[in-house]
């Protein structure tokens, strides 16, 4: 195989990991990974968005590559104001989640069973406290790992608006390094396993503290949603007055 392009596809998949750790990607994944208290399900936050990031390079780069359309500036503007605008929403989201349902641990104890701790909303009446458990026989391990490891179609959507932002620059390399429209899509799909890998490493980090701290620290996540609310705003507020005033 050409030496240049094994160099080209490995650089392809580095700056996919690269580019996953992208300020504004993190920001948007941590608003939604704040209110997992599972390390799966963070994990499937972060697996969802990079194959919503993957699908959208995908769809855009197979119309530049071998149907030659072009992304108009205006058009590649206006995504980015998409994502300034994705920013505030999911930041706005955590926050009214923080305010309306904030939790606490919940302790109790069934026949037979050891006291354990739930979260419930503050607010929870006394119908949400009250659940069934499913027992062991009626619940296995790849059952309980398939209902928390499974697309998150939040998280997709999300991927898939930076996709679409992030599309005119990416392509705009491929076109200019690639020799072929095939070399060109191989360069995208091992850009988009790194984004996948990059983004699955990042949610996971940020869902492993929160799942351990559930039970005990149910405080401490309140204020890492709060906390990412927060800055999800600011960096979307950034984001759209540095298109509508460019000296901003």
């Amino acid at each position: 195989m050409d030496p240049q392009l094994i160099t080209t596809l490995i650089l392809g998949f580095t700056l996919g990991l690269k580019h996953a750790l992208d300020p504004d990607h993190v920001v948007a994944v941590s608003t939604i990974v704040a209110s997992e208290r599972s390390l799966l399900r963070s994990a499937a936050v972060g697996l969802s968005w990079g194959l919503g990031h993957t699908l959208t390079l995908l769809v855009v780069g197979l119309a530049v590559l071998f149907l030659q359309v072009s992304i108009p500036e205006g058009i590649a503007t206006l995504m980015e104001l998409a994502v300034g605008v994705m920013l505030v929403v999911l930041g706005w989201q955590s926050l009214r989640a923080y305010r309306k349902r904030r939790l606490h641990a919940h302790p109790h104890q069934h026949p037979g069973a050891e006291a354990h701790f739930h979260l419930h909303p503050q607010q929870a009446s006394e119908a949400e406290h009250t659940h069934a458990h499913p027992s062991p026989e009626s619940r296995s391990f790849w059952a309980g790992f398939f209902h928390d490891f499974r697309l998150r179609p939040k998280s997709l959507l999300v991927g898939m608006i930076h996709g679409l932002a992030g599309s005119a620059a990416l392509l705009l390399l491929v076109l200019t390094t690639a020799r072929s429209a095939v070399q060109g899509l191989a360069y995208i799909l091992l850009f988009g396993l790194g984004s996948i890998g990059g983004m699955l490493m990042v949610s996971s980090l940020m869902g492993l503290p929160l799942a351990i701290s559930a039970e005990r620290f149910s405080w401490l996540n309140e204020k890492v949603g709060l906390a990412a609310g927060v800055v999800s705003i600011g960096l979307g507020a950034v984001l759209i007055a540095h298109i509508y005033l460019p000296g901003a």
